[in-house]
């Protein structure tokens, strides 16, 4: 397996237009997050990343929203995402847009969000899928130094195991596809061939309680006491 911290090699872009069909990218990722924004509620809502900031949230219940980044705009708090400038679980969810895929650590991105949210926060996590139209063509020399080839593309499964060690209940996952002659994007593909969807969304819960329980614990806990020696019964008198 490949290692998932390597040194940065290619910048991540300012805006989602910088990249080839990327605002049909943004309005694919928006119309499937939608009805998940509907059901995020608390106080902050973190969008980590440029990318992250121009999306669309306003369907999110969340008023205090915040952008952070290194730079670009818009941006509210300049940070690094793998140093967020932000106090243990005081953050309801944050949104990972395409983060991970210009990340050096996203190992260590996934656990500064796992810090800074509160139990039961939300994590939203979006992302190129490997295996699509859009992955094979990373296979290409000359296409690995434009965007968005030259991001990194992880599957959905790794992704999965990452947040399962760091007990993250996963709500939703799915990948859509985004056809670049068709606004409406491929709605026929993403029906019948999901797995080739070139967009990947997760969407999870930080859980604080294993979510499988641990049969050694439950018959521990379970053991009965035994009588202390030299116990004796008292009766009533009638």
């Amino acid at each position: 397996m490949k290692p998932a911290r390597i040194p940065l090699t290619a910048t991540a872009p300012g805006h989602w237009r910088e990249m080839p069909w990327g605002e049909y990218y943004r309005e694919a990722l928006e119309a499937q997050l939608k009805p998940w924004m509907a059901k995020l509620y608390g106080f902050h809502l973190l969008k980590i990343g440029n990318l992250s900031a121009e999306i669309n949230t306003e369907a999110c219940a969340i008023s205090h929203q915040v952008n952070v980044s290194l730079g670009g705009e818009p941006m509210q708090v300049k940070a690094d995402p793998l140093h967020l400038p932000f106090a243990e679980k005081s953050v309801d969810a944050c949104l990972l847009a395409h983060t991970l895929a210009w990340s050096e650590d996203p190992h260590r991105l996934l656990r500064e969000a796992d810090r800074v949210l509160i139990d039961d926060g939300w994590l939203i996590m979006t992302g190129f899928n490997p295996l699509s139209f859009v992955g094979l063509r990373k296979l290409v020399p000359v296409m690995r130094r434009r965007m968005p080839y030259n991001s990194r593309m992880f599957r959905m499964a790794r992704q999965l195991d990452w947040l399962a060690l760091l007990n993250f209940e996963v709500l939703h996952q799915g990948r859509i596809q985004v056809l670049p002659w068709s606004r409406q994007g491929g709605t026929l593909l993403s029906t019948h061939l999901p797995a080739l969807g070139c967009l990947q969304v997760i969407v999870a819960r930080k859980r604080t309680v294993p979510l499988t329980l641990n049969p050694m614990r439950q018959s521990k806990a379970k053991t009965r006491l035994r009588q202390a020696v030299g116990a004796t019964r008292q009766y009533r008198k009638p």
